[in-house]
């Protein structure tokens, strides 16, 4: 079983933390550390990933939303739309989300996405491999 111990902070921001996993220098861990990431920290954040990405090849990404209570489409929808076009360039193409267990939170991305996906039917996301996971350790073995 793959634990938590197994992850180095490289960053720590207001409202999430980035690691990286010491057995596979190739995945990135973002976990929020907030109920809620305001649009401007989201894009700050993940601009930091993308700089990660870009210098260390980073090729897979686990997105652990957890601690999150309030889905916000506009941050979805440049997070699918503008940062994953521009990841998917330098090869970061394994994507894992570990979502909260609140349904709601839950239907909200499944519409999220499908609005995303019908809005963007020639997006670079839709050739990216986009998991769900239930726990750190499962998206770990993904």
């Amino acid at each position: 079983m793959i634990m938590t111990a197994y992850l180095e902070k490289v960053k720590e921001f207001k409202h999430a933390t980035v690691s990286i996993a010491r057995n596979d220098s190739n995945t990135l861990v973002v976990a929020a550390t907030a109920s809620y990431i305001p649009i401007d920290q989201f894009k700050l954040i993940f601009s930091h990933i993308g700089d990660y990405v870009k210098n260390e090849k980073v090729t897979k990404l686990i997105f652990d939303k957890r601690n999150l209570s309030v889905f916000h489409q506009p941050s979805m929808e440049w997070y699918f739309v503008e940062w994953k076009e521009k990841m998917f360039e330098l090869g970061l193409v394994n994507h894992v989300k570990i979502l909260p267990k609140d349904e709601v939170f839950r239907q909200s991305v499944k519409i999220g996405r499908n609005k995303i996906n019908e809005t963007y039917p020639d997006g670079k996301f839709h050739r990216m491999n986009i998991r769900y996971a239930e726990s750190l350790e499962e998206a770990l073995s993904l």
